[in-house]
């Protein structure tokens, strides 16, 4: 018969079986559990955090995610209220991919801690309370192909470091307290489809003629008091689907254009200074949106495409343009 003793004993080892089968399930790297509950901290455990219990497998915790080997590459937090700034102890999770506080009301600058993150691809800082300068230091993360820091307060000047990213396509700097011109270096990108943001800033001076050798997809300046010729945005063998470059002091013959790409849809040209006559070129390609109202442009609409289909409010308040939608050429 097996005494009480005997029992415990038995009782002991089946706990420490299921101890080690438990310890020994666990995919989370620990120096990563490690970084993870710091960074819960710093961030007065938070209740979107509340999934970070200490004995479970962080592979397994909310917002984030563990690749093949285990370790932690992702890190998505999203509509928060943190009111806090990000903390230094991201940058102790040396494998991170993709890093997001997106609209978790993030405040302060943003931490130089990132660029221990020497794997970050994708960083969303969008929507926040962010301040400072956007960080020329972000250039050291050579792997970022996605920058979003739309939706804050930073301010200062545009850094050129963030264009000489090797494998950057997409930049999004738009609704923030910006000012200076745009960094010639800018241009020359080999990517494809690369998209810029940059509306709803401060930003001065002449779009640099190098971004012309860019192939960009989607480029937005609007709203802020850049000047100048935008005849070298547009061209034949170019990329362009949507520009909008409304709400700026531009200033070109937009006659002298003579050619567009077939992929362009969406034109925005309001609010500007620009002269001349509508090409002709715009008539054969298929736009689905274009504004060209409040400028100085003057003569007949060109008749094709979809050019007679927009509402009249697309072309008013010009010096002297006619024809369908507007009224008959005199």
């Amino acid at each position: 018969m097996a005494t009480p003793t005997s029992h415990l004993a038995i009782l002991t080892l089946l706990f420490l079986s299921l101890s080690s089968l438990s310890h020994a399930a666990e995919r989370c790297n620990p120096n990563d559990k490690k970084a993870l509950l710091q960074i819960k901290k710093d961030l007065n455990n938070p209740y979107d955090l509340a999934s970070w219990i200490p004995n479970t497998d962080c592979c397994d915790w909310y917002v984030v995610g563990c690749d093949k080997t285990n370790r932690i590459t992702k890190f998505a937090l999203s509509a928060a209220d943190l009111k806090l700034p990000i903390p230094a102890s991201i940058g102790d999770l040396p494998y991170l991919e993709d890093l997001a506080f997106h609209n978790a009301n993030v405040t302060g600058e943003i931490p130089k801690a990132i660029t221990k993150l020497s794997n970050l691809n994708f960083l969303d800082l969008r929507k926040n309370l962010l301040t400072g300068p956007v960080p020329s230091f972000l250039g050291q993360l050579k792997k970022l192909t996605y920058i979003g820091l739309s939706f804050n307060s930073l301010s200062g000047s545009i850094p050129a470091s963030l264009f000489q990213l090797p494998e950057l396509t997409g930049l999004l700097i738009d609704r923030n307290n910006l000012t200076g011109g745009i960094p010639a270096s800018f241009g020359y990108k080999k990517q494809q489809d690369f998209y810029l943001y940059l509306s709803h800033n401060q930003l001065s001076g002449p779009i640099p003629a190098t971004l012309g050798y860019t192939n960009f997809s989607l480029f937005d300046v609007s709203r802020n008091k850049l000047e100048g010729d935008i005849s070298f945005m547009f061209g034949k063998n170019k990329s362009l689907n949507t520009a909008d470059f409304s709400r700026n002091l531009f200033q070109f013959n937009f006659s002298k254009v003579d050619q567009f790409s077939e992929n362009l849809q969406n034109l925005d040209l309001n609010h500007n200074k620009i002269f001349g006559s509508l090409p002709v070129a715009l008539a054969k390609i298929e736009l689905i949106s274009m504004n060209v109202s409040y400028n100085r442009l003057c003569g007949k609409i060109p008749v094709g495409g979809r050019l007679q289909e927009l509402d009249y409010t697309a072309y008013f308040h010009n010096r002297c343009l006619c024809g369908k939608p507007l009224p008959k050429c005199k």
